[in-house]
């Protein structure tokens, strides 16, 4: 039985090993720790693994399918949107939930949704053409 005062965050990295999910600030600020739950980007580290109970969790480890990586996952490496790596599985998963929900998402839209993750190594720039890149490409496979 896992605690009930522990963080989603906690529990996915030490006792399920989805060392994808990432450590941050601790109060939802830097949006390293973003996973979907129930189709919504939110911050583990300020979910209760109680309030977690009985949704559907998705890490930066559910996302590559069968036929390799997930659109997102392909663009931020085609458009140079990755420098160190630690914010991408956030920047990811947040750009999945809001592609989920509006699969024609503006720039502008983009934007906003992408407010809560931060990335200290690289402008805004490159991610916010990766995921335009995969928007368009996953709109194409549809």
């Amino acid at each position: 039985m896992v605690e009930p005062n522990r963080t989603l965050l906690d529990v996915l990295r030490e006792d399920l090993g989805l060392t994808g999910v990432k450590h941050g600030c601790d109060d939802s600020n830097c949006g390293v720790c973003t996973v979907i739950m129930d189709g919504k980007a939110v911050k583990s580290c300020s979910v209760l693994i109680g309030q977690a109970e009985g949704t559907k969790v998705t890490t930066i480890e559910g996302l590559e399918g069968e036929n390799g990586l997930h659109p997102l996952q392909q663009a931020f490496i085609d458009h140079f949107a990755i420098q160190c790596g630690f914010c991408t599985p956030g920047m990811i998963l947040s750009a999945k939930a809001l592609l989920d929900e509006n699969p024609h998402a503006t720039e502008e839209d983009i934007r906003e949704a992408m407010h809560g993750n931060m990335c200290r190594c690289t402008g805004y720039k490159k991610i916010i053409e990766a995921i335009e890149a995969a928007r368009d490409e996953m709109n194409a496979q549809a």
